[in-house]
């Protein structure tokens, strides 16, 4: 953003009271503009206006000169400090389940979640995404990235029964903390979202946890449907472990809110530094003032005014 203004404005009131003492004291204004006076000027019937336009513009550039005229220059160095965000959705059979989203109650949650998780990373502007899909196994069904449209298609691509019907939670959260902890990030947050209980995994709760504890990775977890229908303690226990939080949603509507809520709470941190430059250009009225007042003595000199 640039700006003109004066330092010191109120100077300028100087002209002022130049133009009242030519009109009103002139004998005076003489010894205001110029100490040597009688060197300087002499009054004559015959004085030329061009005298009298070099003698104000020596008077105005001087006076604007006195009040710093400067150029402000502001830059805005914003530094956006993005995440590493890992998304964990289950594929299980039990995610065929109709009627979680009362508006339609012919859509299944896994179809629900998948346009849901969709408008979560159109939001993220600046992070890296990545997606561990689970249910008898857990895989990477994508790495981490900044491609929003690849990852939204991938969404999109994922299918129940391609990674079993049952449900391996400890193996997915195992699986995607291996892949932030390749991370350099200074943020990393892992979303576990499941609507059944663990019965699957190959690597016990208490390894889980303690794996979750060491590692400095922010965990939410998210139990989809009815509260009977997967372990309220377990995901609590998980997200404590990873000094997170759990969410239950009950609807498609309570699940959009948790993820706009995450979404807030991990909110990219943006650090702007203000820059501000500054030109003084009082140098120029000074030169003019200073030319101006020079030929103004030299053509009353010559002129023998």
């Amino acid at each position: 953003m640039n700006g003109f203004s004066f330092e010191y404005p109120f100077l300028l009131a100087v002209i002022l009271l130049f133009i009242v003492c030519a009109k009103f004291c002139k004998e005076r204004s003489r010894a205001i503009f110029f100490p040597h006076v009688k060197t300087l000027m002499v009054k004559s019937a015959k004085s030329s206006s061009w005298l009298t336009i070099l003698k104000w513009i020596g008077i105005t550039a001087a006076v604007i000169a006195l009040a710093s005229p400067v150029i402000t220059k502001s830059y805005s160095n914003s530094k956006k400090e993005g995440r590493d965000i890992v998304l964990i959705i289950d594929s299980s059979d039990s995610m065929r389940q109709r009627g979680f989203d009362p508006t339609d109650l012919w859509r299944n949650k896994f179809d629900i979640v998948k346009e849901v998780v969709g408008d979560f990373i159109e939001k993220r502007e600046n992070d890296r995404i990545g997606m561990v899909t689970f249910a008898d196994i857990a895989f990477i069904a994508s790495p981490l990235t900044f491609e929003k449209k690849f990852l939204t298609n991938i969404t999109k691509m994922q299918e129940m029964g391609v990674a079993g019907k049952r449900t391996a939670i400890n193996d997915a959260v195992v699986q995607s903390y291996n892949l932030l902890s390749k991370s350099k990030a200074k943020s990393k947050i892992a979303i576990l979202l499941t609507d059944g209980v663990d019965n699957m995994s190959k690597i016990p709760f208490t390894d889980v946890k303690n794996m979750i504890e060491k590692h400095d990775i922010k965990l939410y977890a998210i139990g989809v449907g009815d509260a009977r229908d997967y372990n309220g303690p377990y995901l609590k226990a998980l997200a404590e472990a990873g000094k997170g939080q759990a969410f239950g949603a009950k609807d498609a509507s309570t699940l959009t809110e948790i993820y706009d809520e995450i979404d807030k709470l991990e909110a990219t941190k943006i650090n702007d530094k203000k820059i501000v430059q500054h030109t003084y250009l009082y140098i120029y009225p000074l030169f003019l003032a200073i030319l101006s007042l020079l030929l103004f003595i030299y053509l009353r000199n010559s002129r023998g005014v």
